[in-house]
């Protein structure tokens, strides 16, 4: 281990500063999903995203960062449990900052994964069974895939895996996991076929501008160092967003549309997303690239989220899912040294090995993902508390949940109320 006179004090800002700014993304993406719902849900969203941060902080401090990151075959051992020997000095992650600073920049990626699987199961899960279920997910999910990827011993980092970001170990996994957790809490009470009427667009625009800031810090940050290859990170995750906000918006009007503020928003974190396993490995013209396609593709999922008989109430799949998906495999072909030389060359600088190594990535992590979130599922679905009653959901989960609302009564949507005949078990039964 590095001693402490090796630690550079540009790089210990900048990674501190990289931790605000993906803390800053939870609001931002509680704005983000807020606007999406109905009035009377708007304060209960807010809530999952803020206190799953805070839930999930808890358990990164006491157990959460040894098993991701400390020494073990399939998930690390308890030897940092309650961050003991996680200190000033640097570690065996990052050669030039604290230990410490980098144990709390992760602490802020484990916080927001679990916030994005809330947008799947709005206005309909308890509130308390949800922080229940972030605190398990976290230890069982989370933390294992994060060994697997970024952990020095970790089985898909030795074999080459490149995620620079997140793409498997956040997206891809809160995408899986959003559609189990969706299946097992079930449609909201109208079958999830009540338009998804945004209650408040300027909330989601100004959330998607908060997490377009603040993936800054989460993609450049990931450098761990004010180097270049932060440089590089730091614009490819410009361009990668800006491309795919053009081109979604160009999507909504070629089909017959007109572009809107909610689809520029969700193009640029679909772009955002794409680009975070790829950040800091290739060209800004392929990040060019990069954004272009996850538009394409996202665009198309959402098209097709009816034909599902699951209710993913905020298409968080669509979003993160398949946007991750895109950005994992073109991270295998877009790759090069030429950008960061602690990388590897993808398919188009003549190493077709890696593109195979990503796919296996990707396979590994739904193939994870999927099961162990089932089983955290099915345990918390036998206590019998796991979603509201249908008339709490017909009256609002924000006054069901915490006694408050996120609007005076005056300030309700007229629209806002839904009418429920039966909660059915899936959107076939209500069709």
């Amino acid at each position: 281990m590095l001693n402490a006179g090796s630690i550079s004090a540009g790089d210990t800002a900048w990674v501190f500063v990289s931790s605000a700014l993906v803390l800053l993304m939870v609001p931002g993406l509680a704005l983000f999903y807020a606007g999406l719902v109905r009035p009377r849900a708007a304060l209960n969203t807010v809530m999952m995203s803020l206190v799953a941060l805070a839930v999930v902080s808890v358990q990164w401090t006491l157990v959460g960062y040894s098993l991701a990151f400390s020494s073990g075959s399939i998930v690390g051992n308890t030897s940092w449990f309650g961050l003991s020997g996680v200190g000033a000095a640097p570690g065996p992650y990052g050669a030039t900052i604290p230990h410490l600073a980098f144990s709390i920049f992760q602490a802020m990626f484990a916080g927001i994964t679990v916030a994005l699987i809330s947008g799947a199961v709005v206005e309909r899960i308890r509130f308390s069974t949800f922080l229940i279920f972030a605190v398990a997910w976290t230890t069982f999910v989370y933390d294992p895939l994060a060994h697997w990827v970024w952990a020095n011993d970790g089985w898909l980092h030795k074999l080459g895996a490149l995620d620079f970001a997140g793409g498997t170990v956040v997206h891809i996994s809160a995408g899986t996991a959003a559609l189990v957790v969706a299946a097992f809490v079930g449609p909201r009470g109208d079958g999830g076929h009540t338009p998804g009427r945004p209650h408040n667009v300027v909330f989601t625009t100004i959330g998607a501008a908060l997490l377009w800031v603040g993936w800054f810090g989460f993609n450049a940050g990931s450098a761990l160092a004010a180097d270049g290859v932060a440089a590089n990170a730091f614009a490819t995750t410009h361009v990668a967003a800006a491309t795919a906000m053009v081109a979604w918006l160009l999507l909504e009007r070629l089909r017959g549309g007109k572009p809107s503020g909610v689809g520029g928003a969700t193009g640029a974190v679909v772009g955002l997303v794409a680009i975070t396993p790829a950040a800091g490995y290739v060209t800004p013209m392929a990040a060019l690239v990069i954004g272009a396609v996850a538009a394409a593709a996202s665009h198309t999922a959402m098209r097709f989220r009816d034909r599902l008989r699951v209710d993913d109430a905020l298409d968080v799949f669509a979003c993160h899912g398949v946007a991750g998906i895109v950005g994992a495999l073109l991270t295998g072909v877009f790759a090069t040294t030429a950008v960061n030389s602690g990388g590897a060359n993808g398919l188009l600088a003549g190493n077709a090995r890696l593109l195979w190594v990503q796919a296996l990535a990707v396979v590994a992590t739904i193939a994870f993902t999927a099961p162990v979130t089932a089983i955290v599922m099915a345990a918390l679905k036998a206590t019998g508390a796991l979603r509201v009653s249908i008339d709490a959901e017909a009256d609002g989960v924000d006054v069901a949940e915490h006694g408050e609302r996120a609007y005076a009564d005056e300030l309700d949507s007229a629209g806002d109320a839904l009418v429920f005949t039966s909660a059915p078990a899936s959107r076939a039964d209500a069709a």
